[in-house]
């Protein structure tokens, strides 16, 4: 293939913030008499708002509509953000390096709201020409959907795209959608077997990403 184009997921690729999201989750299913098990954030990883809200509410038995878990949650996201966005080191000049020669794209499962803070805090907003949170597709992560809309945004066939991720469903997702997947684990979420297989690349941490990289998955 000839790299048309390259898709970064945002949290657990240039955001630390699965730690984040799973203590702010697991703290609100406790204080709203839910139970948090074993697989939870596993399941969690790559699931739209309204995905994981209804989960929260449902499966977990939190005493609160679905509605009101997205709402709640994202505000105190969105406070801990205003505080300090954890950007993962070095991130921040891998996706310039790569916007020198690529078009980008960014596919999260994190709401809109939370995406700008990221991007705006970063001062990456710009690298972006396509930038979509699963909010805005029928279906989360593993689905592909949300890859397959950013490439349809960037104007690119999904099989000329090099997806960036680090979440089993996430690889999944954009492998799903025809992509080629560079994969970056977090070492606290290693990725399932299948999900590894999957991936063309998998690296140690994002700062081993460089064009050359790319350029030899073509």
């Amino acid at each position: 293939m000839t790299v048309g184009a390259v898709v970064f997921d945002l949290d657990g690729v240039i955001v630390d913030s699965e730690p984040v999201w799973e203590e702010v989750r697991r703290g609100y299913v406790a204080a709203h008499d839910g139970t948090w098990q074993a697989d939870t954030q596993r399941r969690l990883m790559g699931m739209s708002t309204g995905e994981w809200a209804r989960y929260l509410s449902g499966e977990l038995g939190v005493r609160r509509t679905a509605e009101q878990v997205a709402a709640e949650v994202v505000e105190e996201m969105a406070q801990r953000y205003a505080q300090r966005v954890p950007v993962i080191d070095g991130a921040d000049q891998v996706v310039r390096r790569l916007a020198a020669r690529w078009p980008l794209g960014l596919a999260s499962s994190s709401p809109t709201r939370l995406i700008a803070a990221a991007l705006a805090a970063t001062d990456l907003t710009d690298e972006f020409r396509a930038t979509l949170s699963t909010e805005q597709t029928e279906r989360g992560k593993p689905a592909p959907d949300v890859y397959l809309a950013v490439a349809g945004l960037l104007g690119v066939d999904p099989a000329d795209c090099v997806a960036v991720e680090d979440s089993s469903n996430g690889v999944r997702s954009a492998a799903a959608a025809g992509m080629t997947v560079v994969a970056v684990p977090h070492g606290a979420y290693p990725l399932d077997p299948d999900a590894q297989q999957l991936a063309a690349v998998v690296l140690g941490s994002i700062d081993e990403l460089t064009p050359q990289v790319v350029e030899r998955l073509a």
